[in-house]
């Protein structure tokens, strides 16, 4: 039995170095997807060299994705194009690579365990034997940071991580979707449901989500060209709105908000404040080589 982590990869060298020394002992195999367009439908150059992680290369198992979806919406005007178009096609194209996730997963042992996630989602596994569990779901129940990796945002779950056997897999997007809560076991709903499980192990103290632990530069582009590139457009958020933000801490994103309402939850006017936290909630590799990282951590 193997532990086989997936990541779909972007621009994120440093985390994903920090990924690999935090679940090294623990994982069997690292697999990365890089797709050759962003979800915005850019083309882009691939950034994943595995020559800058020469202590992990037998590890590491490196696929990219050579071309878009066949299934796009035609757009021929961005400006005149309604968002739940772009929307769809950036969802399409994620779901994309999340497929030859799969089909590389698939031909592995039916018992191998699989996580995924974003690369800047890390689970921890110090406290947890995944090998030794026998729920058919782990969802790892992480704590959100925000530019440092010592500023969180207080009082929010983020389960970013998700595991579960190659056998149990139906697709990558399937294991994303599942709902983050363990259902009761008389609720026969969860027999025709591919989202909702009882049989669910939900891990608490479960990692870390370092979301946008990146220069002002990085996260405008990371934002350019993500899942949510459309609503980030009508937010009229510049490089200088990005600068502020990481200077006076808050995020420009209200988790909690009703995700209808698309002024209260995401703009200039929102502004959700941050809090430093005890280096002791962080993982040991990065209090353990803090200097080399310092940069990233909030000292003030």
């Amino acid at each position: 039995m193997k532990i086989i982590d997936c990541i779909t990869y972007f621009k994120e060298p440093m985390l994903f170095e920090i990924r690999l020394n935090i679940l090294e002992k623990f994982v069997d195999e690292f697999l990365v997807c890089e797709a050759k367009y962003t979800h915005a439908g850019e083309k882009k150059d691939l950034n994943f060299n595995i020559n800058n992680f020469k202590n992990f290369k037998k590890k590491i198992n490196y696929i990219v994705v050579e071309n878009e979806p066949r299934d796009l919406t035609s757009i021929k005007n961005f400006a005149g194009t309604s968002n739940s178009l772009l929307r769809s096609n950036a969802q399409k194209r994620i779901l994309h690579q999340r497929e030859a996730i799969f089909r590389e997963v698939k031909k592995k042992n039916k018992n191998d365990w699989v996580i995924y996630s974003d690369s800047d989602e890390i689970p921890n596994l110090e406290l947890f034997n995944l090998k030794d569990c026998k729920k058919k779901i782990v969802l790892f129940n992480q704590k959100l940071f925000y530019y440092k990796f010592n500023l969180s945002l207080p009082g929010f779950s983020w389960f970013g991580s998700k595991a579960c056997r190659v056998r149990d897999l139906n697709s990558i997007t399937d294991l994303r979707n599942i709902k983050t809560k363990k259902y009761d076991w008389w609720r026969v709903d969860t027999l025709f449901k591919n989202n909702k499980f009882i049989n669910l192990e939900i891990v608490n103290d479960g990692g870390w989500h370092f979301s946008e632990i990146k220069s002002p530069e990085e996260i405008f582009e990371k934002h350019q060209n993500d899942e949510h590139h459309d609503e980030f457009e009508l937010t009229n958020i510049g490089l200088d709105d990005v600068r502020k933000m990481i200077n006076n801490r808050y995020i420009h994103y209200d988790h909690k908000a009703d995700k209808k309402d698309f002024s209260s939850k995401w703009g200039k006017d929102v502004k959700v404040k941050l809090s430093k936290v005890s280096e002791e909630e962080l993982p040991k590799y990065l209090i353990q080589n803090k200097n080399k990282y310092n940069i990233w951590f909030d000292n003030f």
